[in-house]
């Protein structure tokens, strides 16, 4: 309110001092006399006044007209005018808008409006860095794979936009296949940007497949300079190097360079198991055993396994099965309620043929861990202890369908390998397999528990009562309930069982 107030006494002020000063001009007797062309003008004060601001705004308004034509000349000329900036943004508004255009249609999954788009933005910003991005983005999505290859290739002619099409034709070469070509360009993004976590892991990934493990491992190292990667996890993985490495020099017949390669790897994880088990017989091999028998202790204590127990038993080769029992003694202390420990205990207590004993060491693992060798060691057990046939075959049969136990099961496809490798055949992941037991190993029988009978065979016949005794008891029993059993002829049963009883063989079968 005080501001408009303000306002009208300024405009006030203003008109009040016009007036004021066009009344003295016209006061004054002075005048204005202009001679044109022999022609002469007398001017009074205010006419001269208001002919000079009328000149003033002629002056100012040839200036802005000279000043136009000059603007057109250069623009004409190509120079750069105001002009030319009105058309620029123009353009280059019309240019964003197609690119935002382009970047929701993609988002949005229309691949061929993207194009459209991408197509118009480039028409008015001629910015190929922008748009030739989105155009190779939006024909992968419409499936065209050569418009994307050339788009890539384009990105290849600027520095700033190198990185962006190595590794789009990285990618396309992975898609197809192509893990040869993929490695250079892998190596030459990875030279472009070393810091990038994605090229770092797609290089070890192809290294790795492609078994060049010392270029792996210089690009692991790589990684844990930039810090994408865990000082813990760069030894483990270091390891699985280093032990890759040790198994290529030890199948070229370079021993001393392989006992080497696989001491160094255990060193750098000790709980890596084949690590252990390579270190363990290079050791034994040079005659070493103590030595050998400390690095087995040391992994034994993180993660028992047969592999380790295997090596062991090698460091003695010849001994007696007593001697052996005794010398895995100190070993088996370690871990005294590992399953493997239990298991590992009982076996040689087999080979011992001290059956009660390898019984007492097993305990009531097959019912808490019920694994296809612990119901084989039971059978075997059965076995020595001089069991029916029947109950060593229905261990087996148990066995059969049971899990198997742990396995070097990748982590990543969860794939079964029968051996530790570090490259998991399926998925090709790195470093991905670990010693557990597998998501789903139960093998499936035809017909269940109904296939049994034939596998195992029946029980034998109970002795027959005396006379007497089997009236009093058809007398006195109660007519039992009528139940449904499979029968299952005979001659299947002696054809599939040759051991079964002949008695049992021969009983009569009910009628269908």
């Amino acid at each position: 309110m005080l501001w408009s107030l303000i306002k009208i006494l300024i405009f006030v002020a203003v008109v009040a001092a016009l007036a004021l000063g066009a009344g003295m001009l016209m006061e004054s007797g002075a005048g204005v006399r202009v001679s044109i062309a022999n022609t002469e003008f007398t001017l009074g004060p205010l006419q001269a006044a208001i002919a000079a601001v009328i000149l003033l705004l002629a002056v100012w308004l040839l200036i802005k007209i000279a000043g136009l034509l000059v603007a057109v000349l250069r623009f004409l000329n190509g120079d750069e005018t105001a002009l030319s900036r009105y058309f620029d943004r123009n353009r280059e508004r019309k240019g964003y808008e197609a690119l935002a255009d382009g970047m929701l249609a993609l988002a949005s999954g229309e691949g061929r409006q993207a194009m459209s788009k991408a197509a118009k933005a480039e028409r008015y910003l001629r910015r190929p860095e922008l748009t030739n991005l989105l155009s190779a983005q939006a024909a992968e999505m419409t499936g065209d794979r050569n418009k994307a290859r050339e788009v890539y290739k384009r990105l290849l002619t600027e520095d700033r936009t190198r990185f962006v099409g190595v590794r789009g034709l990285m990618k396309q070469k992975l898609s197809e296949g192509d893990t040869d070509t993929a490695l250079k360009l892998a190596e030459k993004a990875f030279a472009l940007k070393p810091k990038h976590e994605e090229t770092q892991d797609t290089l070890l990934k192809l290294q790795a497949s492609h078994e060049d493990w010392a270029g792996a491992r210089k690009t692991l190292g790589a990684k844990l300079r930039h810090g994408s990667l865990p000082r813990d996890v760069h030894k483990r993985r270091d390891a699985v190097l280093a032990l890759s490495e040790a198994r290529d020099v030890l199948a070229e017949g370079k021993t001393i360079e392989a006992r080497e390669a696989a001491i160094e790897a255990n060193r750098l994880s000790p709980d890596l198991v084949p690590a252990a088990t390579l270190a363990a017989q290079s050791y034994i091999d040079q005659g070493k055993p103590r030595y050998a028998i400390r690095v087995i202790k040391k992994t034994w204590g993180v993660t028992p396994h047969p592999d380790l127990a295997a090596a062991f038993a090698a460091i003695e080769p010849d001994e007696t099965p007593e001697a052996r029992i005794k010398r895995f003694g100190p070993l088996l202390k370690i871990q005294p309620d590992h399953p493997e420990t239990k298991l590992l205990t009982a076996e040689l207590n087999i080979a011992a043929e001290d059956f009660p004993a390898a019984r007492k060491a097993l305990g009531n693992l097959y019912e808490t861990d019920p694994t296809a060798r612990s119901l084989t060691i039971m059978a075997a057990i059965e076995r020595g202890e001089g069991a029916d046939d029947a109950v060593v075959r229905g261990w087996l049969t148990r066995a059969l369908t049971a899990s198997r136990g742990p396995q070097w099961v990748c982590d990543n496809c969860h794939r079964v390998h029968g051996s530790w490798a570090p490259v998991c055949d399926n998925c090709s992941s790195f470093d991905t397999l670990s010693w557990k037991e597998a998501q789903s190993d139960e093998v499936a029988m035809p017909g269940g528990t109904e296939m049994l009978p034939l596998i195992v065979g029946k029980p034998d016949a109970p002795p027959p009562l005396p006379e007497a005794t089997a009236e009093v008891v058809e007398e006195d029993a109660p007519e039992p309930e009528e139940e449904f059993e499979p029968v299952v002829p005979d001659a299947e049963i002696v054809v599939l069982d040759e051991e079964a009883d002949t008695s049992s063989a021969k009983r009569p079968v009910a009628p269908d």
